[in-house]
């Protein structure tokens, strides 16, 4: 572990700085985490927590249960667990909630990651957020490694987003997405797609993101856990959309990648970037690179699937890494091919019950 001091609240060693550039010695290259299929697991997206501080209606039922704290993966844990990954051959790491900036003393476990950066061994360290806190935390996540986020933003209407997010302000997000471009983040827009809500919002959203320099992705809802409305209401075809989008503006196909699954257009109007996730109407599981853990250490193949591997057990019998690195080989090693997301008009049941706020965006 790099030298410096220890965080006082969180036990997790940090280093003294981060410093990036291209004069380090890089390190030889890590071993490579190849599935049944022959793709290199290289990113690795990992909950901190499953709590958030909204209550999005196509992600949580407004009066939510929590995970008991004994349940959860303490900071010590999860940066020993990431780095295990890491040094697997895992390059990007993308760390998310519930809302991962609402976990107490998570800046600590993010500078301690950035001496991965330091390294070499790591290309990007990233978060996924409702950018509540990032008024806050923003300064922090550069100066310790983070150079580009998701921020997540259904509409630009407050009253429309208290209403999708049930409990959240607009009026602050923006005030921390601003915050986060003064410090020199790149950000990039989730909009949830949802039909009825904000299908008419979208050309407002893309016009907006490409005048600030915000990336948009649009993503399709997706039949996670048990909420309280009806998601066969929901669900809006992207493929609808990019069909409205291409009467209005020349979508031009790229080859952009981030290391996730959306598939990129520019728009040569705006001269932005936009981004498909389509689990559901073209789904991207032939160039899947990733894994999931949640915040109780549960290692889950594939998003779409409820098969999972525990790294808890194995991570807490043993100070050494033997047990926790036989289990990931394991794991890896029955990686399915696909996911089976299917909205189901009969049932109107998810397709997998664990709500996303546990596994992690």
């Amino acid at each position: 572990m790099a030298s410096g001091r220890t965080d006082a609240t969180s036990g997790v060693a940090l280093p003294s700085s981060i410093k990036l550039g291209a004069d380090q010695d890089m390190p030889a290259p890590a071993p490579q985490m190849i599935d049944p299929f022959g793709r290199a697991v290289s990113y690795l997206r990992v909950s901190v927590t499953d709590r958030c501080d909204f209550r999005c209606v196509y992600c949580m039922a407004e009066d939510m249960t929590f995970l008991p704290k004994r349940e959860v993966l303490s900071l010590e844990e999860l940066d020993r667990l990431c780095t295990a990954f890491i040094e697997k051959g895992v390059r990007k790491l993308r760390l998310t909630g519930g809302e991962p900036l609402v976990r107490k003393n998570i800046m600590s476990l993010i500078r301690s990651l950035g001496r991965h950066l330091e390294s070499g061994l790591l290309e990007e360290l990233t978060l996924t957020t409702n950018g509540s806190q990032l008024s806050k935390y923003a300064a922090e996540l550069y100066e310790y490694g983070v150079r580009r986020i998701n921020v997540s933003v259904d509409t630009l209407d407050a009253q429309k987003f208290k209403a999708i997010t049930r409990w959240g302000d607009l009026a602050k997000v923006m005030d921390g997405i601003e915050a986060a471009k003064d410090a020199g983040l790149q950000i990039k827009i989730n909009m949830v797609a949802l039909k009825g809500v904000n299908e008419h919002e979208i050309i407002p959203m893309m016009e907006w993101c490409h005048a600030n320099g915000h990336d948009l992705t649009l993503i399709e809802t997706m039949p996670l856990g048990e909420i309280d409305g009806d998601r066969t209401d929901q669900y809006l075809p992207l493929s609808l959309v990019r069909a409205t989008l291409a009467d209005k503006f020349t979508l031009e196909d790229i080859p952009y990648k981030t290391g996730g699954p959306a598939r990129y257009v520019e728009v040569k109007e705006t001269g932005g970037r936009m981004g498909f996730i389509t689990p559901m109407t073209h789904n991207f599981c032939e160039s899947c690179n990733r894994v999931r853990v949640t915040c109780t250490g549960q290692l889950y193949m594939c998003l779409g699937q409820d098969d999972m591997a525990d790294l808890r057990a194995p991570l807490r019998a043993s100070e050494a890494n033997e047990l926790l690195n036989d289990a990931i080989d394991e794991a890896i090693g029955r990686k399915p091919k696909g996911h089976d997301f299917v909205i189901d008009r009969r049932t109107k049941q998810p397709a997998v019950s664990r709500h996303m706020s546990v596994t992690g965006g």
